[in-house]
């Protein structure tokens, strides 16, 4: 065992708070198991829960376990020892020195009894429970009001009651005096409105005064269950989004586990070695199950066929690997690169509700709901889509490919990696604005360059052109259609992608699949990837069905999960893809396949029988400090980098996003309402020009409308679709810093 190091806890506030909000922490050893005895770990006690931590970094993404001390017992042992038993299990606790356990004993305690106090506090009782103060002030100011206009009433009623005897005396004086019939009868029905009157003061009196009873009769009530309610959610909170962390450790620790052995041993005595196994669950899928089973194929039958399968990727180097020859190719080009910025400015702390922006939003198109910049990230929606050229070494390393079976391996693995950079990004994108443009130049790093236009704004458009001196090019038009679910956000791409290489002239076409960001309303975000991509090879026949599994917490499978089978024209499959979209993706030649036995529903499950899974793809590693850099990749830290010479519509002129990225969010606001109504100007004009021309024009031909500056509508001779096409002239235009023709959106 360590040294024991003095634990330091630290009060962070006084008594008189409300019941669980004072906050503990410090270092205590806890029993684990027999192997490693005690270990030390951070512990937090916070709002009536005893959180604890393997480090205090780990208090940022991971928490080890909690006890909830409102049903725990506490029970203190000799020589600085302490047990906590909460739902029948039983913590065994070890302070520094009796000075130290004393201390927590008496804070853990203090806590319980606050949290039951809460808890379980009589309905009936006359004390209020504490509660937050805007809350007091607000209750209290109403039964001030109520007291006001009762006193009010009450002065009214007097005055009406001394008004009205007085009537009922002169009354009664000028009745005896006269004697006149007539002038009786008027005089008792007077008499008797006026004691009417005042007798319905009276009953008004007393049902305003039985109401402000009620109130404060009930008022303590109120506020009480509001408080519990309020401290429940807060805790049932605070247990979800630690389970998930939790859950998330779990399993990135069980991936990253060594499993050689078929049997799993070395999987096993790796979880062993965890002090934190005891709490480790597992749940049958509720899913659908693959239609397929992969077998390896075993070190004989490898062998036998070694000769016709050296590799499946004809040995070719994984994308993050070099071969020497390439090194000292690029030996001598690489002073000549260009150094690019690695770092941004930190993500300023800025909290906003985003349920109370969205919740009148429901059923609505994401690109027509105002938002403020605290919920985008410094990226125009062009830079989100050029981003997907991540990796675009595996496009290279495809065209390389004599095999179009292998090619259109890569080809997948391309696809699934533009959603690696998705995984911690849930802010938003800028909404590109009509016309608006993005160049990104990388002739001299990776040999590509490419331009982007926004050619519709409603419904938001944006066509894509790559051209590459590596044998290839890649265009695409994606229009966005999202949805606002109230629980949830659903981003669903509509357009098709194109890449053609040029020695094979192999042409392939896929589309995307829906992206959705989960906990709108409550809960920490996060992302998810699901449906299906079909990858078509017109030249060829090749496919390729590509499964984006859908999380599950249920759920065997890894999360993020994607499974592939790539086949010929004929239909026969000669490749098994698998994967996670946002860590690698593997590829398995298939030598063997064979119909298996029944699955569920009475279905036969196609057994394939491969040789090892070559990897295709894996996840670059995030800049340092990511996490408070938007989660940016390498590229992404570059994409708004300013540059020279780029057209006056280009992305990084923009002032409200340039203004974001600096950490002026307030001036970005600023500039993006100016913008955003700029652009619904010019969009009521657009219409107005439309009306006019069709009055004078009944068929309306001359009028034309926004027409794009880099980018045509053609039918394309594959597929027979019409989509947006590069028209060439840009980069001449750069070239010749002619950039007359280009309008002055910002």
């Amino acid at each position: 065992m360590s040294e024991p190091v003095k634990s330091l806890p630290s009060p962070t506030s006084s008594g008189g708070q409300p019941a669980g909000s004072d906050t503990y922490k410090g270092w205590l050893y806890k029993w684990t198991n027999y192997l490693k005895g005690y270990q030390r770990r951070w512990f937090v006690l916070s709002n009536g829960l005893l959180s604890y931590y393997r480090t205090q970094a780990e208090m940022a993404h991971t928490c080890r376990g909690t006890i909830t001390l409102a049903t725990a017992h506490i029970e203190v042992g000799d020589t600085c020892h302490l047990v906590l038993t909460s739902g029948g299990r039983n913590y065994h606790l070890k302070a520094t020195s009796d000075g130290e356990s004393q201390r927590w004993v008496s804070a853990l305690q203090q806590a319980k009894a606050n949290t039951t106090h809460m808890m379980h506090q009589s309905d009936d009782s006359g004390d209020e429970a504490p509660v937050p103060q805007p809350d007091r002030a607000l209750t209290q100011g109403a039964l001030k009001t109520l007291a006001s206009k009762l006193d009010d009433l009450s002065t009214c009623n007097e005055l009406i009651g001394k008004h009205g005897t007085a009537l009922q005396r002169s009354l009664s004086e000028l009745e005896d005096l006269r004697t006149a019939t007539d002038g009786t009868d008027k005089l008792k029905t007077v008499n008797e409105r006026a004691t009417l009157f005042r007798i319905t003061s009276n009953a008004m009196i007393n049902a305003c005064r039985d109401f402000l009873d009620v109130a404060e009769t009930h008022s303590r009530r109120w506020q009480r269950a509001l408080q519990y309610e309020r401290e429940q959610r807060h805790h049932l909170e605070e247990t979800i989004e630690q389970l998930a962390k939790q859950h998330n450790s779990l399993e990135r620790a069980w991936r990253e586990a060594p499993s050689t052995h078929p049997d799993g041993g070395e999987r096993r005595r790796a979880g062993d070695a965890s002090d934190e196994n005891e709490d480790t669950e597992f749940f049958d899928a509720v899913e659908d199950s693959p239609a397929f089973i992969t077998v390896t194929a075993t070190d004989h039958t490898q062998h036998r066929r070694s000769a016709s399968n050296q590799s499946i990727m004809s040995g070719r180097l994984p994308n993050n690997e070099w071969s020497h020859d390439e090194k000292d190719a690029g030996s001598d080009n690489m002073q000549l690169r260009r150094v690019r910025r690695s770092r941004i400015p930190d993500k300023p702390n800025y909290s906003l509700n985003l349920w109370s922006i969205m919740k009148n939003c429901i059923g609505k198109e994401l690109s027509k709901i105002p938002m403020p910049v605290n919920f985008n990230e410094p990226l125009s929606m062009l830079q989100r889509l050029t981003e997907d050229l991540e990796y675009s070494d595996l496009l290279d390393r495809a065209a390389r490919c004599e095999s179009s079976l292998e090619q259109m391996c890569l080809v997948a693995a391309f696809s699934v990696s533009s959603y690696s950079t998705t995984i911690h990004r849930t802010a938003k994108p800028f909404n590109p604005l009509l016309g608006e443009t993005y160049e990104l130049d990388r002739l001299d790093d990776f040999g590509y360059r490419s331009i982007c236009e926004q050619v519709s704004h409603h419904p938001p458009a944006a066509a894509h052109h790559v051209t590459s001196q590596r044998g290839w090019t890649l265009w695409q038009e994606i229009t966005i259609d999202s949805k606002f679910r109230g629980k949830y956000i659903s981003v669903m791409p509509l357009g098709c992608i194109h890449l053609q290489f040029h020695s094979s002239g192999n042409h392939y076409v896929w589309g995307k699949v829906t992206s959705t960001v989960h906990n709108i309303i409550v809960g920490k975000l996060w992302i998810d990837q699901s449906g299906d991509i079909e990858i078509v090879n017109h030249r060829t026949k090749d496919t390729c069905h590509l499964k984006f599994v859908p999380y599950s917490y249920f759920s065997r499978d890894l999360p993020r999960k994607v499974t592939g089978v790539v086949a010929d024209s004929e239909g026969t499959a000669h490749h098994i893809l698998s994967g996670t979209w946002d860590e690698k993706m593997e590829s398995a030649k298939i030598v063997e396949s064979s119909r298996g036995c029944g699955g569920s529903e009475g279905k036969q499950k196609t057994v394939y029988q491969t040789l090892q899974p070559k990897l295709l793809w894996k996840k670059y590693p995030l800049p340092e400090n990511a996490e408070n850099m938007h989660f940016f990749s390498s590229l992404a830290l570059t994409l708004n980098e300013p540059e020279e010479g780029v057209a006056p519509t280009d992305s990084r002129l923009r002032p409200d996003q340039r203004l974001m990225e600096a950490g002026l969010w307030d001036e970005a606001n600023a500039h993006k309402q100016r913008l955003e109504e700029r652009q619904r100007l010019e969009r009521r004009k657009r219409e107005a020009q439309a009306t006019q021309a069709l009055e004078e024009d009944s068929l309306g031909q001359d009028f034309e409308g926004f027409q794009p500056l880099w980018f045509e509508r053609r039918t394309d001779d594959s597929t027979g679709e019409s989509t947006y096409v590069y028209r060439g002239g840009y980069w001449e235009a750069k070239d010749g810093q002619d950039w007359s023709q280009c309008p002055d959106i910002f």
